[in-house]
């Protein structure tokens, strides 16, 4: 069985990490009805820090979801200028987490919401 640790800890750049995960929470905020629920978690499961931002929004159609990553791709563009988007805070998140060496990958289905979840190699004790 997988050991789980209860607070997972990544070597990285702090400032660019945070800049990731608050992009990812922002959308999942600007994309959802105010009533709506947004989730975070994070694990550590066998040294991969998984982060999850988990939302109850619109969500993204098949076709959007090979290209949410690009840079200046919006899927609703009248929705982004409403909210302030540039299209640009997705691609923050993949390019972030590629330089730390880990993956970010997307499940979504319109009318029910979206799951983004990063992955990094856990570092094995605070530093």
């Amino acid at each position: 069985m997988p050991s789980l640790r209860e607070r997972p800890w990544v070597m990285g750049d702090h400032d660019l990490l945070v800049m990731a995960v608050r992009n990812l929470v922002d959308n999942a905020i600007a994309y959802s009805d105010d009533s709506a629920h947004v989730t975070v978690s994070l694990e550590d499961l066998d040294g991969v820090a998984t982060l999850k931002v988990i939302d109850a929004g619109i969500g993204i159609a098949n076709e959007d979801q090979e290209r949410i990553f690009e840079r200046f791709y919006r899927v609703d563009a009248a929705r982004s200028r409403s909210t302030g988007g540039t299209g640009l805070g997705l691609s923050i998140v993949k390019h972030v987490v590629l330089q730390h060496s880990g993956t970010v990958e997307l499940w979504s289905k319109p009318g029910v919401g979206s799951t983004f979840t990063i992955r990094l190699s856990a570092h094995p004790e605070e530093k």
